[in-house]
């Protein structure tokens, strides 16, 4: 197998894992020991652009500038790649979070298809908890089929 068809499985694993990873970060650890930094993001405490829970990008994103800065280091090898998948899902979950769900940027507000409607039904549902017990939803481009019904009213039966 070529090295460059080897480095995109890499990053393309990377990026795929890195949902996995996401779940887990914001059920254990941002509904965790960390919820005094996410808290603000369901309850807004703070006034103005940023929130406690915006720490959280510097946290994650630490990974992935290390796998990039070593990688490159050593020859652009697999650090470099994984580095590099974890920077695009960082911004994959900044562009779908942070400006579509939540519209801190006025962009991408009449995306209208059943997929980016499901992201924002499962959001919702994760944000009708506003302590750290009993939510739900905690990925983001994984959506449960459940989202996927057209009936909103069923979601909140559920």
């Amino acid at each position: 197998m070529s090295t460059i068809l080897i480095n995109i499985i890499i990053t393309l694993a990377t990026f795929f894992a890195m949902e996995s990873v996401a779940w887990l970060a914001h059920r254990f650890v941002m509904h965790g020991f960390l919820w005094y930094l996410h808290k603000d993001h369901h309850k807004k405490e703070t006034d103005g652009f940023l929130e406690h829970n915006d720490f959280f990008f510097i946290i994650f994103a630490v990974p992935g500038i290390l796998g990039l800065l070593f990688g490159m280091q050593n020859d652009f090898n697999f650090l470099f790649w994984i580095g590099l998948g974890i920077t695009i899902y960082g911004f994959a979950y900044f562009v779908v979070h942070d400006i579509f769900i939540h519209q801190r940027f006025k962009l991408f507000r009449n995306a209208n298809n059943a997929y980016f409607k499901a992201i924002r039904r499962a959001h919702k549902m994760h944000h009708k908890h506003l302590g750290k017990e009993h939510g739900e939803s905690f990925g983001m481009l994984w959506v449960p089929f459940k989202y996927f019904k057209n009936n909103s009213k069923n979601l909140l039966d559920n």
